[in-house]
C-alpha cells in the first residue's frame, strides 16, 4: 500500500489519500492523472489492467485501488 500511496502523492500531493473516497466522482483526478495512474500502477506492480478493471469504483479511493491491485495479483 505504501508504494501505491507514493504513486498517488506523485500525481497529486494535495490529497489525503487515507480518507478521500471520491477521487474520480469528485473530479479530483482529471483524465491525464488517471492515465498516468494506470500506467504507474501497471509498471510498479507488474500487472496488466484490462477494461474490466477500468471502472470509477476501482479508482475512487486508495483503498479501492489497493483492493483491485490485490485482486489482479491473485488472478495471475
Amino acid at each position: 500500500m505504501d508504494e501505491l500511496l507514493a504513486i498517488l502523492n506523485d500525481i497529486n500531493p494535495d490529497v489525503d489519500y487515507e480518507t478521500e473516497d471520491r477521487l474520480i466522482d469528485g473530479k479530483i483526478f482529471d483524465s491525464f492523472s488517471i492515465i498516468s495512474l494506470i500506467s504507474a500502477i501497471s509498471e510498479a506492480f507488474d500487472i496488466e489492467l484490462g477494461p474490466e478493471h477500468l471502472i470509477p469504483e476501482n479508482f475512487n479511493s486508495a483503498k479501492a485501488m489497493w483492493s483491485m491491485i490485490q485482486s489482479v495479483l491473485d488472478e495471475e
